[in-house]
């Protein structure tokens, strides 16, 4: 690892596969409850698991107005929206908090939604519905640890793009992942 690899002001590499392991592993694991969620909504699946709450995720998954909201399932949306977070956790390398920041950008964006969205569903349960749903919760837990663990790695990309923009880079150019030390400088 180089001196390139940590940011500025950092004692740890945010990029590095040991910190973004964990935000990948939650997305697959988010991803993978959706999914299964999806198979009981679409009457794949007969029944779900649901070892605490009773008909709580009967009456959250098929006959809350928000299982019929949307045109598809909405753990549908969910599994594929936790599918791009795990996606956008793939590019680059341990540098790429300042080679590849739409990378870390796009993931931050996501992560966030995702986060935002825990909240919602864990208010909803209670207040919307009156029921609660295990794996909705399981789902939720994932999100919101997946938003925590992706946190440092999006807090040095923003570092990185707030003093490349200082050195005189556009916006898009700090994203692309240029760099306004090897830019090249414009002749008077």
């Amino acid at each position: 690892m180089t001196d390139q690899d940590v940011p500025p002001g950092w004692g740890h590499n945010p990029s590095k596969w040991s910190h973004r392991l964990p935000v990948l592993l939650l997305a697959l694991a988010g991803c993978g409850i959706a999914t299964y969620l999806t198979l009981y909504q679409v009457d794949v699946l007969h029944t779900v698991w649901e070892p605490f709450f009773g008909i709580g995720s009967t009456m959250i998954l098929k006959q809350s107005a928000i299982a019929h909201l949307l045109p598809i399932p909405d753990a549908a949306l969910g599994a594929g929206v936790y599918l791009l977070e795990a996606l956008a956790d793939l590019p680059g390398d341990e540098s790429r908090w300042r080679t590849k920041p739409w990378a870390v950008v796009l993931l931050g964006l996501i992560a966030a939604g995702l986060g935002v969205a825990a909240v919602v569903l864990v208010i909803c349960q209670p207040v919307l519905f009156g029921h609660f749903c295990t794996l909705c919760l399981a789902s939720a837990a994932c999100s919101l640890l997946g938003c925590a663990a992706a946190a440092p790695e999006v807090w040095a990309t923003v570092q990185h793009l707030r003093r490349e923009r200082e050195r005189g880079l556009s916006w898009g150019q700090a994203l692309r992942g240029d760099n306004a030390a090897t830019r090249p400088q414009a002749v008077s």
